[in-house]
């Protein structure tokens, strides 16, 4: 892709449009302003405490930001550079080296791995680019997001990084050259087109470094960093946590919406201080599950953090339940922030720690975040802030409209994962986006044959995030979160409406601390439940509605239809969406004939994974009693529809349930393929992310009538992989290495 070429669509709060941006190299993109910069609004860690300072470190003393330990109370982040090495590190040390000598030798041995050494960007901008004397692994470029590319970052130039990739293909067979894959120096991409890519794969591997350490001005200098979170994982506090394997290279301002930043975040690009006993690498395996997530949950409408790339590193083994390769994915988001930075700042008073121990409570950091997160990432509106032009004193108060926003966004992204199928597996509060995104695929997985009571999570032994609890999981998260702000409510209530103030609670007792606590809760708690237990009833109801193409809303239409739906799906061992996506076809008129009725119902029947076990005699009755009821219901607002009214609905119908789900059993084919091999793999993996993004259409020839011996190789292909596939990956549990 050239530079100021017109970028895919930007649906950016879901509005869609089509914009030409002057695309630039990743060095070169547009940083945010001091005022909207994270790190420059938080405090880091005091280690490191600007990047000139974390520059200087790195050159003397890099284990500090290898070696596990606690931040300082008042930190919110440290800087960390990227850094994808194999853990344990093999340092080799002299002969009879002991003590300090053995220290030299380790930090000696990390300096020449330290990318420290200045190369050329590919265009000017603020930023410089660093690589490491002695690491230099071989990068593959396995896969390149075109939707959160368009829709995140459409001033990014990739140069010909699609071309790259070859073009998308399920039949592509193993071993065959993608025939597109052009040299490092193909003269007809251009130079400029090759820079760019070659930049995109460095910095996005980890190999090359963007930071800026120059100059007297703190507020110019710039490096990328990890966060510090603790959080309550499978119920049980588990201290300090942190982004043990993310590592955010650089926010950048969407050139529609200056206001709203997008962070660029690598996970598996090395050991950060967070990182505890672990390597801070991810496998190839869960970076591609992760990839293709989180373009298809937000092609089915689900708030997600994006995809950008994916970046194979053969050449770096990983130790998990086998040896594994290396990858790294780049993720985008407005804000990777998650309940767990805030129970980080004011933890329970609990001495049992699953993690590495947690600091004491900063009460001032918690402001500091709280006034970053309300005024920058959620942006509410009408509060004025303390400094702003013609506001005196501290300004308005705004922890408790925080905690009904987090709320509220939270409870409409698990209504979508309910009505959609999605099973998360961890919903830790570490887990949980202050934003309401759908955040760290790990175990997750769609529902195949409906069971409410289905664990995606083979390391979930008690059902925890079991589908059927995941929102009260949520309502749980959000009352860790209501614990940790709490005094800062109970205070700001105190001052009367008032927003607290620097240094608020230095000289507060524990017990006026724990009264402003009691305060703030029985102020928010109960209204926060309401918030998010109402706000996901009704997304649950609206998406729905949309799943049955019904207009009308009847306050009955869940005990009447939609339940009961579910009950025959899991009385009868149905498939999930392969139902849903059956009923688009169901007209009215086919209720009033039995033998038309009986014949919808075997289509539907067909979709059983336990065909030899099935009940006819019942299931025919269950279904013909709900598809009547289902017909009277559509018949009832025929006056919302136009002339056509079943080609309306049907349209409408498909344009809410899926034709293609990203299914346990493609996910393993996918990884297999390009584990065995990336040549052709990778083009099975575009296929495939295509579509995930577009999974309404009618893959595999789902509009036409012909058997599949008649169907060319591709269109057969995409017809597979729209099916449930093979019966022993049905409900097929991951495990959180996953």
């Amino acid at each position: 892709m050239a530079s100021g070429a017109a970028s895919p669509a930007n649906t950016l709060n879901g509005t869609q449009t089509k914009t030409t941006h002057a695309r630039v190299p990743i060095s070169a993109l547009p940083l945010p302003p001091a005022s909207h910069s994270l790190i420059h609004a938080l405090t880091p860690d005091p280690y490191t405490p600007t990047p000139a300072a974390w520059r200087d470190t790195r050159a003397e003393r890099p284990s500090l930001q290898r070696r596990a330990r606690l931040l300082a109370p008042e930190a919110h982040f440290s800087y960390v550079a990227p850094c994808p090495l194999p853990f344990p590190y093999r340092v080799e040390y002299p002969e009879d080296a002991e003590g300090e000598a053995q220290v030299k030798a380790v930090e000696d041995w990390l300096v020449a791995r330290e990318a420290l050494r200045e190369v050329p960007t590919a265009a000017g901008g603020r930023l410089k680019k660093y690589i490491a004397k002695e690491r230099d692994q071989e990068r593959v470029l396995i896969g390149l997001a075109e939707t959160g590319l368009g829709d995140c970052v459409p001033h990014l130039d990739v140069g010909d990084a699609f071309e790259l990739l070859g073009s998308p293909s399920l039949s592509v067979p193993s071993g065959q050259d993608p025939g597109s894959e052009p040299a490092v120096d193909v003269p007809a991409a251009g130079e400029t087109a090759v820079a760019a890519r070659q930049e995109l794969i460095d910095v996005l591997s980890g190999h090359a470094m963007l930071m800026n350490g120059e100059g007297e001005d703190v507020q110019a200098q710039w490096a990328p960093w990890s966060l510090r979170y603790s959080g309550h994982q499978f119920g049980t506090w588990a201290g300090q946590l942190g982004d043990g394997r993310a590592i955010s290279l650089l926010s950048t301002p969407h050139p529609d919406q200056p206001d709203v930043q997008y962070e660029l975040q690598l996970k598996g690009a090395g050991r950060t201080p967070f990182s505890r006993m672990a390597d801070g690498l991810a496998v190839l395996r869960s970076s591609i599950r992760e990839f293709l997530c989180s373009e298809a949950m937000h092609a089915l409408g689900i708030p997600t953090t994006r995809s950008l790339a994916l970046i194979a590193l053969p050449k770096l083994p990983v130790e998990r339940e086998r040896i594994e390769s290396a990858c790294v994915l780049t993720r985008v988001a407005p804000s990777f922030i998650r309940i767990g930075s805030f129970e980080a700042l004011n933890p329970p008073a609990q001495m049992f720690f699953l993690g590495g121990g947690q600091q004491p409570g900063n009460l001032d950091a918690l402001r500091v975040l709280g006034e970053w997160v309300a005024r920058r990432v959620l942006r509410l509106p009408d509060i004025q802030w303390r400094g702003d032009a013609g506001v005196e004193g501290p300004g308005d108060a705004w922890g408790a409209r925080l905690v009904l926003e987090v709320a509220r966004r939270n409870a409409k992204m698990v209504a979508g994962w309910q009505v959609y199928g999605f099973m998360h597996g961890v919903i830790n509060t570490d887990n949980v986006s202050i934003m309401g995104l759908t955040i760290d695929y790990g175990p997750y997985a769609f529902m195949d044959v409906f069971d409410p009571w289905h664990i995606c999570n083979h390391s979930d032994g008690e059902g925890r995030y079991a589908y059927k609890y995941q929102p009260a999981v949520i309502i749980h998260a959000l009352r860790s979160l209501l614990n940790a702000l709490a005094p800062l409510i109970g205070a700001e209530d105190e001052l009367g409406g008032k927003a607290v103030s620097p240094g608020w609670a230095e000289d507060a007792s524990e017990d006026r601390i724990g009264e402003w606590s009691k305060r703030g809760i029985a102020l928010v708690k109960e209204e926060m439940e309401r918030v998010a237990e109402e706000t996901c009833a009704v997304e649950y109801g609206r998406l729905m509605h949309k799943r049955l193409a019904l207009r009308r809303i009847d306050k009955d239409d869940e005990s009447k239809l939609a339940r009961p739906l579910l009950t025959i799906m899991e009385d009868h061992k149905l498939d999930f969406h392969g139902t849903f996506r059956r009923l688009c076809f169901f007209k009215p008129s086919l209720a009033a004939s039995e033998d038309a009725l009986k014949g919808f119902v075997d289509s539907l029947l067909e979709l059983t994974s336990e065909p030899e076990r099935l009940d006819h005699i019942r299931a025919q009755s269950d279904w013909s009693g709900w598809l009547r009821r289902y017909a009277a219901r559509i018949e009832s607002e025929r006056d919302h529809w136009g002339a056509d009214v079943d080609a309306e609905r049907e349209g409408e119908a498909k344009g809410a349930n899926p034709r293609f789900v990203l299914r346990q059993w493609v996910l393993e084919e996918v990884i297999k393929k390009v584990e065995t091999d990336a040549s052709s793999g990778k083009r099975i993996l575009r296929k495939v992310l295509n579509m995930a993004c577009s999974p309404y259409e009618p893959w595999g020839g789902e509009d036409q009538k012909q058997n599949e011996d008649e169907l060319d190789a591709e269109t057969r292909e995409e017809r597979r992989y729209c099916g449930m596939g093979e019966r022993k990956l049905l409900g097929f549990q991951c495990s959180c290495s996953s």
